[in-house]
């Protein structure tokens, strides 16, 4: 982040497109179900590499120029752990192959980074803990099977990486596109008020787990909701020296850069949140402004995410209740060469307004601001009883209830802002098994290509093209 004053967004929001004419349900029905004539749902599982197929090696290396180049080796270092931590790096990658795949090409708002561990629990402004996908930074209208493809391509990717069988890893991703395609029906059925208050709640994910795990999975929910977020990180991320409270170092994953020791500072981070306080509605300012700031870092996030610029501030309340809140950097989505640029020039507004439209209850202090040297940021909580699938955990028929629940979360998001589900929907259908069936196919298949593409990293760090950092066992 740069040091300069930082400036509120532009004060005229992006202007949204008028609303289509409005057609009934079964004009929408009927195209859906023409639809089949063309790209059939067994076309949708078909995988095989372009011969033109960019290098996914080039593809990584030209996403690393913008990037900390201090920290670009930690990413290459997570990603060559396993195929799997690969994947969850490699968005650009897969984006690139499904622009080449068979698409109906019917458009949602689309996560953009779909894999299963961007889902899992976090806490509603009404504390309330729901199951829902938690990542949003490569959001964009885009066709709604890219999500779907690369959801259950991570699953069958997971399974190998905990030791499961490509059987087992393919039941699942089966009972995850079933439960997609099943819940769709029923959500583009549903009206849309009905349908925008609605949640997954931990009640109703407990009920899909295994029975042998509820209580397990109950005691971690019970646990994060004990103390917020900002409490539970305060003691891992802080600590007194001098007399004074500090982010604590703990190099590289978390530091404070050179231009922390720069004497205006302080006021360049006041500045940013003053920008950022323009973008929350009057009642969040109120409570923002009974936070002053305490100290920000650098801290690394993610696997994909690592090398961009994110900053956690630490504020603190007249009672010295900590809040921190987290500044990530916001780029263009990985999608947009291939599906379009956003309706929102800042990046920032993009991962917002995106969220928003997905999920049924966002973080309160969500919002964005723009750096004078044009660099975008969006801002949240850095933790707020967020809930991190523990997959290395996982069995086969965890790991397969867990898929269900990723597919019905999913259904819903689509879901959530447009009726194109009731044509998606109609596509799919509600007898056949053919795209559950294809997107097993499918996953397997791109789980393979993954694996090719994870040895090929590995080749061209051998080769002294790319440079490692491997983080030591905690």
């Amino acid at each position: 982040m740069a040091t300069e004053v930082l400036t509120p967004p532009a004060d005229a929001p992006a202007v949204a497109p008028a609303p289509p004419p409005a057609v009934s349900p079964d004009t929408r029905a009927a195209a859906g179900k023409a639809l089949r004539d063309t790209v059939t749902r067994e076309a949708l599982g078909l995988w095989k590499a372009d011969k033109h197929r960019t290098s996914p090696i080039d593809i990584l290396k030209a996403s690393d120029a913008d990037r900390l180049p201090n920290l670009v080796p930690i990413r290459y270092g997570r990603m060559l752990q396993s195929p799997f931590t690969f994947y969850r790096g490699a968005a650009a990658v897969m984006a690139a192959d499904l622009a080449h795949a068979f698409t109906t090409d019917l458009r949602v708002q689309a996560c953009g980074d779909c894999h299963l561990v961007n889902f899992g629990g976090f806490a509603t402004p009404e504390r309330n803990v729901i199951f829902d996908i938690n990542d949003f930074d490569e959001t964009l209208p885009a066709p709604w099977d890219w999500d779907v493809r690369r959801l259950v391509a991570s699953i069958v990717l997971a399974a190998r990486s905990i030791g499961l069988s490509d059987k087992q890893g393919r039941d699942s991703a089966i009972a995850c596109a079933r439960s997609y395609r099943e819940h769709l029906k029923d959500f583009s059925e549903m009206d849309p008020l009905r349908l925008w208050y609605t949640q997954i709640t931990s009640d109703v994910f407990l009920q899909s787990a295994p029975q042998g795990e509820r209580k397990r999975i109950r005691k971690r929910i019970d646990k994060a909701m004990a103390r917020g977020g900002s409490e539970l990180a305060y003691p891992e991320l802080a600590g007194v020296v001098g007399g004074q409270i500090h982010i604590s170092e703990q190099p590289p994953l978390i530091f404070h850069p050179e231009e922390s020791k720069a004497p205006d500072f302080r006021k360049t981070i006041e500045d940013v949140l003053h920008a950022y306080r323009e973008t929350l509605a009057d009642d969040r300012r109120a409570l923002l402004d009974r936070y002053s700031f305490v100290d920000a870092a650098i801290k690394v996030v993610g696997i994909g995410s690592v090398g961009r610029r994110c900053w956690i501030a630490l504020l603190m309340s007249e009672s010295n209740s900590p809040l921190f809140l987290q500044i990530k950097e916001s780029v263009a989505s990985v999608l947009e060469p291939f599906a379009g640029k956003s309706l929102y020039p800042h990046h920032g507004q993009r991962v917002v307004m995106g969220q928003r439209l997905m999920q049924p209850a966002s973080d309160i202090f969500l919002g964005w601001v723009t750096a004078p040297n044009g660099r975008h940021f969006y801002v949240r909580q850095l933790r707020d009883a967020k809930i991190k699938p523990l997959v290395e955990t996982f069995n086969a028929e965890l790991l397969e209830a867990y898929g269900g629940a990723c597919g019905l979360v999913l259904a819903r998001a689509h879901a959530k802002a447009s009726e194109i589900s009731v044509t998606i929907s109609a596509y799919l259908g509600s007898s056949s098994d053919e795209f559950d069936e294809a997107m097993g196919e499918f996953a397997v298949a791109y789980a393979d290509q993954t694996e090719k593409d994870h040895a090929a990293l590995k080749a061209a760090v051998r080769k002294g093209k790319i440079t490692v950092l491997e983080e030591e066992e905690a």
